[in-house]
């Protein structure tokens, strides 16, 4: 067999000059599969219940918490989920509409204090026809960006490139949502 074959035989398709970063335990969220564990619970109705660590927790309120995405856009990717199992923006109280944009500029500080963040994609997505992964429990995204963060990566590799494990950034930001969650306010 020739170096062509045996690539072909690995699976990597026609040689080229290009490594490969294999992600296949992003596989099964591509294909809408449930968690290891096969539970039908909402996820944002278990997380709270975990330690914050386990949990990826970030910050907890009254009526709404934080915790990083499990599959991040980008480092620090982190979502705030109102306790309440509602699907849609409109039916939130006042109360948990005040905190969670409480808690959306919380995370906005938190970010900027420990990774120094040069802007922020934030947003619903309502109902799985406009994207939501999980469409029965509102969630707002809140995703850290920076000049120059953009490269070939997704494009060419369909491939996100994590500089840090998610335990590693669930206590830098943690630990920086308290700073900013103590000091004043504007």
């Amino acid at each position: 067999m020739t170096g062509p074959e045996i690539e072909r035989q690995r699976g990597a398709g026609d040689p080229d000059h290009f490594q490969r970063l294999w992600t296949p335990h992003r596989m099964a969220y591509i294909k809408g599969e449930k968690p290891a564990d096969d539970s039908d619970a909402c996820p944002f109705d278990v997380m709270p219940s975990l330690p914050d660590e386990q949990g990826l927790i970030l910050a907890r309120g009254t009526h709404v918490y934080a915790l990083l995405n499990l599959y991040p856009y980008n480092s620090g990717h982190l979502m705030v989920v109102p306790y309440r199992h509602v699907p849609d923006y409109t039916d939130l109280s006042g109360e948990e509409v005040a905190e969670l944009g409480a808690f959306t500029q919380d995370a906005m500080r938190a970010v900027r204090k420990a990774s120094g963040a040069h802007g922020f994609n934030i947003g619903m997505n309502q109902g799985s026809v406009a994207g939501a992964g999980i469409a029965a429990h509102l969630h707002q995204h809140v995703v850290p960006r920076w000049g120059g963060d953009t490269n070939f990566m997704p494009v060419v590799g369909q491939t996100k490139v994590l500089p840090e494990l998610l335990g590693e950034t669930r206590a830098l930001l943690a630990a920086a949502w308290k700073e900013v969650a103590e000091a004043p306010r504007p």
